[in-house]
């Protein structure tokens, strides 16, 4: 094996355990358990590291809670992809201040990758001064010793250093729910498409060893999760820094082996990187879902360049249409930009006539957000706001055109559905998945939760669809 990756020794985490059981003893002797609340923006890969976290924090003697007032330990994960999310985060940070005079012991996290940003840090440094700790992702593996400093009031603590990141095992993991799971296979970015923030603050691609990533699925399996999602920015470049020659059809194909009643998923794919492969692997394997999430970001070539894509409008649309070969029934959803810099309205019209050519099942719509220290924030952007704005109304009026035409077509089949919580409408107090993840909502027992079901769909809106149990 030539990995190309550091991973974390095993001692450095059994100490983390060491800090942990520290803490544990500490917060033993109080007259009550302490509480902690864990408040999480962004990606699926934010979701997973904030279940390290409660992990973690459990193991330290912490009880969670599902509020930030008078919790003793408040982290905020935070997500760095867009203006808007920042400054909602920086918002509701401000306003802890407040709680922060009521009970001064509280301790305040911010970590994520905004805290990684060095312009926010430097922020949070001058301006936030009622936060305690900050740390990037690439330090979330010692967050036991962290907080310990911070206990040890040793001033307030920062721990932000750029990294290309480590691969960190064996930390304790508490997990939202019973019936879905997240598996991270992988961390880091490699492609660094000139919009995104990504790269500079998680780093490089790294992959986990793949018995490692099968193991934890088998144990999920035999806890009773039913719906998994192996995460990654970039899945289909899962191994490459394991000098094994093992891609990620192969582990994909591994995980699909193990024995039990259960469905995969995955995100995200990067067009370049999705292969026949992988396409062959989800159509012989029952157990990968039908759906894959392909962001195409333009449908216009000149703009995919900008972007640094690599890959044209026409190889993605010939992935589509092998994709669809292989898998006629496919769920197909994506990304786009609408107003890149340098966009031109005829530009977007590529655009518009791509999803009208593809027809995605849903769309993930994003106007273009200018990210400090990526090349494209600092490209000129003649179009005035006004015309992106029109130019995306136009994209989602024509999406959910289409979406509700791909619902209408579901009304009268019959869905081998996973229920996977319940609403909190009584009409329809169940909520499911169909294999291609489609939402559905029903009327049923609450003790399906966690099970698969046969639903016939009566109806549907553009964002959902409505059945009834056979």
């Amino acid at each position: 094996m030539n990995r190309t990756t550091p991973v974390i020794p095993q001692e450095d985490i059994q100490r983390q355990r060491e800090y942990c059981a520290e803490i544990r003893a500490y917060n033993s002797q109080l007259a009550g358990a302490p509480t902690a609340y864990v408040d999480t923006y962004g990606c699926q890969q934010n979701e997973a590291d904030s279940e390290l976290i409660r992990g973690m924090l459990t193991e330290m003697g912490y009880e969670m809670t599902d509020t930030d007032k008078d919790a003793d330990v408040i982290v905020i994960n935070t997500c760095a992809i867009r203006e808007h999310a920042e400054q909602r985060v920086l918002g509701n940070v401000g306003a802890l201040v407040h709680g922060k005079r009521r009970k001064p012991s509280q301790i305040i996290c911010l970590c994520g990758c905004m805290a990684q940003e060095a312009h926010v840090a430097e922020k949070l440094r001058k301006s936030y001064r009622h936060v305690d700790l900050v740390f990037g992702p690439h330090a979330l593996w010692k967050f036991p010793e962290l907080l310990r400093r911070v206990y040890l009031r040793r001033g307030r603590v920062f721990e932000t250093e750029n990294s290309d990141g480590a691969i960190a095992e064996g930390l304790p993991v508490r997990r939202s729910g019973k019936v879905k799971a997240w598996v991270s296979i992988m961390y880091g970015c490699n492609n660094f498409c000139t919009y995104c923030i990504v790269p500079y603050v998680r780093g490089r691609e790294r992959s986990r060893e793949p018995e490692v990533i099968v193991e934890e699925i088998r144990q999920l399996v035999a806890e009773g999760y039913k719906d998994i999602t192996l995460l990654g920015q970039n899945v289909n470049s899962y191994g490459k820094d394991l000098g094994e020659g093992l891609e990620f059809p192969d582990l994909l194909e591994r995980a699909a082996a193990i024995p039990g009643e259960f469905l995969l998923r995955f995100m995200t794919s990067h067009p370049k990187d999705a292969t026949e492969k992988l396409f062959d692997v989800m159509a012989r394997c029952e157990k990968v879902a039908p759906v894959i999430h392909l962001p195409f970001q333009s449908g216009n070539t000149r703009v995919l360049q900008a972007m640094n894509r690599r890959y044209t409008r026409e190889q993605y649309l010939d992935k589509v249409r092998v994709l669809r070969e292989r898998i006629p029934d496919v769920v197909l959803t994506s990304d786009v930009i609408v107003g890149f810099p340098g966009e031109t309205t005829q530009e977007f019209e590529d655009t518009l006539s791509l999803i009208e050519e593809v027809r995605f099942d849903a769309l993930f719509t994003f106007l273009y957000s200018p990210r400090k220290g990526t090349p494209a924030a600092e490209m000129p952007d003649p179009m005035p706001k006004e015309e992106k704005s029109a130019n995306f109304n136009r994209l989602v009026e024509t999406q959910n055109l289409i979406s509700l035409e791909k619902h209408q077509a579901y009304i009268g089949t019959v869905q081998r559905c996973l229920v996977d919580g319940e609403s909190e409408d009584p009409r329809n107090n169940l909520n499911a998945r169909t294999p291609g993840g489609r939402l559905v909502h029903l009327k049923g027992d609450p003790a399906l939760v966690g099970r698969f079901v046969d639903v016939k769909i009566v109806d549907c809106s553009t964002w959902a669809l409505f059945g009834e149990l056979l």
